[in-house]
């Protein structure tokens, strides 16, 4: 699933930018090699960080 649009970054991506040790959602995007840009995935990021996702059921 397609979390961030502007930086077609998936579930997947962003639960291995945690599961590799990211803490904030700056650090994901780090991580994945983008940076924020209109922000609307951040409360999503956020809400995966929040419930140590490495483990949504869909990706």
């Amino acid at each position: 699933m397609v979390v961030c649009h502007c930086n077609r970054l998936t579930q997947a991506q962003i639960t291995a930018a945690i599961a590799a040790g990211a803490s904030r959602p700056a650090e994901v995007y780090a991580g994945c090699g983008c940076g924020a840009q209109c922000g609307c995935c951040c409360r999503t990021i956020l809400d995966l960080l929040r419930t140590g996702e490495g483990a949504c059921p869909s990706n």
